[in-house]
């Protein structure tokens, strides 16, 4: 591995850690190195908070003059929230600048590459661009198509069942495999079930791991507005609720939730709700990341739209059995093979006794 990739390979690490708090924007990181020594490290911590070149060239002060800097993803050039990191850069004194992203932001897209360049900057990009574009699939999807990237999770047996005949499911896998998926309840901006998981299970759906920040936006999709005010969805006060319903819900049916400030009732146009325009209104309230974790109804909706970016699966070792037990993915299903969206395995590990499978959607 060349110095450039060691130096950016620590930036990534350094990014990494903030997978799940910068939503909408993406997770950053940059080093500043002046006489191989690293002088400056920043970290994007959250939206509308100074971006990782501004701390890294903070820390570094004087010592920027002359030095290099290695940011995981190419410095913005446009007026926010915040200014513009490329002219920051070329404010220090900064002569080298390694980049492993391209921002797909039109507001970027290249400009802040170019600005740098036509400083006299010399630029190297592409350094560890498939690690750090991980980092980021989120935030590219949805800059690119203004919808929520979409993960389906699911627990189940070796034969393909998340409960046995009787409903019977907790638990089906054992406590590493639960605590897994709490990281990536944490790392999402939304977390969805349907209808059936809150009358059934009665869940809360906050994250479980200790100072994880914020929880994630709770969106129950629910044609006919069963929710009751008693489920602790409603009762539970620590995350916004969003509620998504078919067109026949009354005023009054609405009303009924109208002293909980945290509650949001989506009322859309057709009779059941659409899961298309579930994701363009998530996607209008700045929901990059999505979680589902519905039962099999839900997932089958999803995945018969096409909107499945990627799946997480965990396997237990056990075998339940039963043509009426129920499967990760039940409803219609998908009636020809032809049709049939194909996935690719990204990745495989071992959690306690359970097996976990992460799976993207082919481009």
């Amino acid at each position: 591995m060349g110095r450039d990739e060691r130096y950016m390979s620590l930036a990534i690490q350094m990014a990494q850690e903030t997978v799940g708090q910068t939503s909408p924007n993406p997770s950053v990181a940059a080093i500043v190195v002046n006489n191989n020594q690293v002088v400056g490290i920043g970290v994007h911590v959250k939206a509308g908070e100074p971006h990782a070149e501004v701390h890294a060239l903070q820390m570094a002060g004087d010592k920027a003059k002359g030095a290099e800097m290695y940011v995981t993803l190419e410095p913005c050039s446009h007026y926010g929230r915040t200014p513009p990191c490329a002219e920051a850069v070329v404010k220090s004194g900064i002569r080298r600048v390694v980049i492993a992203s391209h921002d797909p932001n039109p507001k970027v897209a290249g400009r802040g590459v170019d600005i740098l360049e036509s400083s006299g900057i010399e630029v190297r990009q592409g350094v560890k661009k498939d690690e750090a574009d991980a980092l980021n699939q989120t935030f590219f999807h949805y800059i690119q198509t203004q919808l929520p990237y979409v993960r389906l999770k699911s627990a189940m047996s070796l034969d393909g069942k998340i409960a046995t005949s009787t409903g019977e499911s907790q638990w089906i896998t054992g406590e590493e495999a639960r605590m897994d998926g709490h990281h990536y309840r944490h790392q999402s901006d939304a977390i969805l079930v349907g209808i059936n998981t809150v009358l059934i299970d009665n869940p809360k759906l906050t994250t479980r791991i200790e100072g994880a920040g914020q929880h994630p936006v709770r969106v129950i999709l629910d044609t006919h507005l069963r929710t009751p005010p008693s489920a602790q969805l409603i009762e539970d006060e620590s995350a916004p609720t969003w509620i998504f319903t078919g067109k026949d819900v009354t005023d009054e049916q609405i009303h009924a939730f109208s002293s909980y400030s945290h509650v949001r009732i989506f009322r859309q146009e057709g009779e059941k709700v659409d899961i298309e325009a579930v994701l363009a209104s998530l996607g209008e309230e700045k929901i990059t990341s999505l979680l589902i974790e519905g039962g099999g109804t839900i997932a089958d909706a999803f995945v018969r739209s096409g909107k499945v970016n990627e799946t997480i699966t965990y396997i237990a070792p056990k075998l339940i059995g039963g043509k009426d037990a129920l499967t990760p993915v039940g409803g219609k299903g998908i009636s020809q093979l032809k049709n049939v969206q194909s996935f690719e395995i990204v990745s495989t590990e071992t959690l306690g006794e359970d097996i976990k499978i992460v799976s993207r959607k082919k481009s």
